[in-house]
């Protein structure tokens, strides 16, 4: 099972910068773009009435100033335990919001 560190480094590779966050604080200064995580859900499987595989579920939010970013393609084929969730605009920044088992 991998770690929440893992993800960290995994993030941080994919966005090419270390602009990733795991559940910052109000006080943390943003820079973007930048990918913001927090832990979620999780997924059970069952065999036999037991569990045997517990997958850890992550909401990454993907934050661009550009809404034509191609960061949300490449973040979909690079994570392919990921699915999109929603888009929504504040601020005019773009937040592309993924979850991903990990």
């Amino acid at each position: 099972m991998a770690s929440r560190l893992n993800l960290q480094t995994d993030l941080e590779n994919f966005l090419g910068s270390r602009n990733v966050y795991f559940q910052p604080p109000l006080s943390v200064q943003l820079k973007y773009p930048c990918i913001i995580y927090k832990r979620k859900t999780g997924d059970t499987k069952f065999a036999n009435n037991m569990p045997y595989i517990f997958d850890k579920a992550y909401e990454v939010m993907i934050i661009d100033k550009n809404p034509d970013s191609n960061l949300i393609d490449k973040f979909a084929m690079t994570f392919p335990k990921s699915r999109f969730d929603r888009h929504f605009t504040t601020d005019n920044l773009n937040h592309d919001v993924f979850v991903i088992y990990y």
